[in-house]
């Protein structure tokens, strides 16, 4: 008998799946002057051209086609791309109101219940992000007192990387686990060591949901949720996050029973003051559930993608030892043997230049979040009905080549004019833009410049002897660098 294929009958299988879900949203209105996009296949939607591994290479392949504004249909639902960055900040910024939703990404929403802030909705999401950004204010963020303890952090990362003397290590966890502990220290007031059982095992679930959600697996689950739950990717996910709602509830239990409203020693205590002072409200909106999500999504906002980025300038710095160099050139001419501070970075062209284009070629977020439009908009001459989800490819932004010289290179010059002094260029978007922009945007930034001017004060990174370092990245929600071992050597 001849073996069965089991990707054949995976596929034959998804066939089906998707051939009932046509027959349930056939019926669906097809608005007039919709944008365009690829021919639809009556049972899957347009899921025939993607790849399912690097999706926004799929989106920025038909860009080419059909322009900077499209739409595509995953299972039932039709949905709107923008790309480039004119079209972009057009919506996000020009139109904010109209594309400042959320979209219900049953993956995402499976997981959240539409609360804390990265994937709530309406007054909800108005609320929590208020509440957010005045609270991270209120315990540092843009002030000394975060850069101290940014320093502070950073002391205890090079005394850990000396400890290696020189051997090769893998720095994954001790970035990970350094960045954070800075937004560890405004959420619970303290940081932890980086063998921590609890830290390291907070920073395995984020990194691995964080991989899990770019998945192939994940993507059709999200296309075809109610018949394709048994998918592997979505239900480890749902296990990830349920564990740390479990972390997080008991830790604001914790804080709970310990609580001084006279003294709020970090973002836990004050929502829970809050909650005090508004639970006579009827619509009350400080409740556990929004606590427990608000603080998942600033750990893994905190931690995940500016660690993310400091790995991947470590690692560039050892691909181009000639850019490290000339970074290390400066800042022993600006700082010499001090402590970096943030108001050095205005003194840094160079340095200021290179941690920029690390987060453009980085490319960390390719496609942002999903937003939703709260009303029926005309957009640039076409209809999209209010609600309908919308997609912004932030690496079309981030390698627009009416903006950037060598979009596919690493570059430093794209944000240095002919005489060396920085230049902005508005197509640098990579903490996304309007009303949805990463509200960690300002740390992030100085989190960025003192790690690493620090580091590379401190060593010179390089890698193991006859080691080709590959730059290509291993996508998954965000998009990482490769495993790979480093020698940090002590710079005298």
């Amino acid at each position: 008998m001849t073996p069965v294929d089991p990707a054949s009958v995976l596929f034959y299988f998804i066939l089906c799946v998707c051939f009932l879900y046509f027959y349930r949203s056939r019926g669906k209105n097809i608005y007039w002057n919709f944008p365009p996009g690829p021919n639809l296949l009556s049972i899957i939607g347009t899921l025939h051209v993607w790849n399912l591994k690097r999706p926004f290479d799929t989106l920025l392949k038909l860009s080419e086609q059909y322009g900077s504004i499209f739409s595509i249909q995953l299972g039932a639902e039709k949905i709107v791309v923008l790309c480039g960055y004119d079209t972009v900040k057009d919506a996000l910024v020009n139109h904010a109101e109209a594309f400042s939703g959320r979209a219900n990404i049953p993956i995402f929403h499976d997981v959240s219940q539409g609360y804390g802030v990265a994937f709530s909705h309406d007054e909800n999401w108005k609320i929590m992000r208020r509440f957010a950004l005045s609270t991270l204010r209120d315990f540092g963020m843009g002030k000394k007192t975060i850069e101290n303890n940014i320093n502070e952090e950073c002391e205890s990362l090079v005394e850990k990387i000396n400890s290696y003397k020189g051997e090769p290590f893998d720095n994954t966890m001790l970035v990970n686990a350094a960045v954070a502990n800075i937004i560890v220290s405004i959420i619970l007031g303290h940081r932890f060591e980086y063998d921590n059982p609890t830290i390291l095992r907070l920073m395995h679930l984020v990194n691995e949901n964080v991989r899990l959600a770019g998945r192939p697996s994940v993507l059709l689950y999200n296309s075809f949720p109610s018949v394709l739950q048994w998918m592997p990717g979505s239900q480890k996910i749902y296990k990830n996050a349920n564990e740390l709602k479990i972390f997080m509830k008991e830790t604001f239990m914790i804080h709970k029973k310990q609580l001084d409203i006279n003294d709020k020693k970090n973002l836990i205590d004050a929502f829970l003051v809050k909650q005090q002072e508004e639970k006579p409200n009827p619509e009350f909106y400080f409740h556990n559930e929004n606590l427990t999500m608000l603080v998942i999504d600033l750990f893994v906002a905190g931690m995940e993608t500016t660690s993310t980025t400091l790995r991947w300038g470590l690692l560039l710095m050892m691909k181009y030892p000639d850019i490290q160099k000339k970074v290390q050139e400066e800042i022993d001419r600006v700082i010499g043997s001090a402590q970096p501070q943030a108001e050095h970075r205005k003194l840094m062209p160079y340095t200021d230049a290179v941690i920029h284009e690390v987060q453009r070629f980085g490319n960390i977020v390719p496609i942002s979040i999903p937003h939703a439009t709260t009303q029926d908009v005309t957009f640039r001459g076409y209809f999209i009905p209010k609600d309908t989800q919308v997609i912004t490819v932030l690496t079309s932004v981030l390698k627009d080549k009416a903006h950037f010289e060598k979009p596919d290179q690493f570059f430093p010059q794209h944000f240095l004019d002919s005489e060396g002094n920085f230049v902005k260029n508005e197509a640098f978007m990579p903490f996304s833009a309007g009303r949805r922009s990463c509200a960690g945007e300002n740390l992030a930034k100085m989190e960025l410049f003192l790690f690493f001017t620090r580091l590379l004060q401190k060593f010179t990174f390089q890698p193991l002897p006859g080691e080709d370092l590959d730059l290509t990245p291993l996508s998954g929600f965000t998009n990482h660098p490769k495993p790979h071992h480093m020698r940090a050597l002590h710079r005298s």
